[in-house]
């Protein structure tokens, strides 16, 4: 049985030695300074939570994620875990408690409870003409937004690591989740991938919060934002490539497992960001599957992942 059950994540925490350049990149990809003091910069969504991505000044790093608990009845159950902190107030903008873990690759898993929440950021969308319902936008003219995609919140995280099974393992027994896919190569019992969602009984939630991926080394592959729609995926991507300063690093395309429609850029320090539209949702109800790697990681429409992205590892 599980420690407890976390209901979201809530942030990804990285460290930069240049916050103008940090929040310059995060601003192009659609996020909103939501507070910044001399060591860290602190952006949100248009959703209400405080903050869904942190940068610490220091050296070019992956800290570690945070996960929402859902009571400090909750905090104080995790801080009990083996080498966890105790239940400790966060000394950072929007305040709240936390407790501090270390996840099977050394790297910091907080789960927090408390943050002030802020007002959402209202975001204008449209409604399509599709099918069935042609008349959505009738007498009306489709007219897109320009600039960067309108970031509402972060959706996942990816790590890679040599342990792939230990690693999605304590994260069930930690934190709750549930697999949806295990991706096997060759043999059934050669687990090279895990794809994790939230446990919140019949409350539908996104097809991962977690994915693990086998590589020698352990690190982060990539944060993930969902984005106001579909749209905002391909206005997104015009904006960072007009720019001309940042690495794309794969998209527009749609996943298999997740099925989101997906964009991805590197920051100036390798560490990759995605923005995404459209993932399905799933509950306690639909359980979980083994697929292998052949049928499981590939897109359902776009190119091939390409080396370089599939074999980005940040410590």
């Amino acid at each position: 049985m599980a420690l407890i059950k976390a209901t979201d994540l809530a942030y990804g925490r990285l460290r930069s030695p240049d916050l103008d350049v940090a929040e310059e990149f995060l601003t192009n990809f659609g996020m909103v300074r939501a507070a910044r003091t001399n060591t860290a910069l602190y952006m949100r969504g248009t959703d209400a939570p405080h903050h869904l991505h942190v940068t610490e000044k220091g050296d070019p790093g992956f800290v570690g994620i945070a996960y929402y608990a859902a009571s400090l009845d909750d905090l104080k159950k995790v801080a009990k875990a083996p080498g966890a902190s105790s239940v400790e107030d966060i000394d950072e903008p929007g305040g709240g408690k936390r407790v501090r873990l270390k996840e099977p690759n050394g790297y910091q898993i907080e789960v927090v409870y408390g943050i002030k929440k802020l007002k959402p950021i209202a975001v204008k969308r449209q409604p399509l003409n599709l099918g069935s319902e042609g008349l959505e936008r009738a007498g009306k003219v489709m007219r897109i937004h320009t600039g960067p995609s309108r970031v509402k919140r972060i959706g996942h995280a990816v790590m890679a690591s040599p342990k792939v099974v230990e690693t999605a393992r304590w994260f069930r027994d930690t934190l709750g989740f549930i697999c949806s896919d295990d991706v096997y190569a060759g043999s059934k019992d050669n687990i090279i991938g895990s794809f994790n969602r939230l446990d919140r009984g019949s409350t539908y939630v996104d097809h991962h919060v977690f994915f693990c991926v086998k590589n020698e080394r352990a690190g982060l592959n990539h944060f993930s934002f969902e984005v106001a729609d579909i749209d905002d995926v391909f206005t997104g991507h015009e904006h960072i490539k007009k720019l001309g300063k940042y690495e794309h690093m794969w998209g527009i395309g749609r996943h298999l497992l997740g099925s989101q429609i997906y964009d991805y850029w590197s920051d100036p320090w390798g560490r990759v960001h995605e923005h995404w539209s459209d993932t399905d949702r799933l509950n306690v109800k639909n359980g979980s599957n083994l697929i292998s790697a052949e049928d499981g990681l590939v897109s359902q429409w776009g190119e091939r992942p390409p080396e370089r992205f599939l074999n980005r590892v940040i410590a």
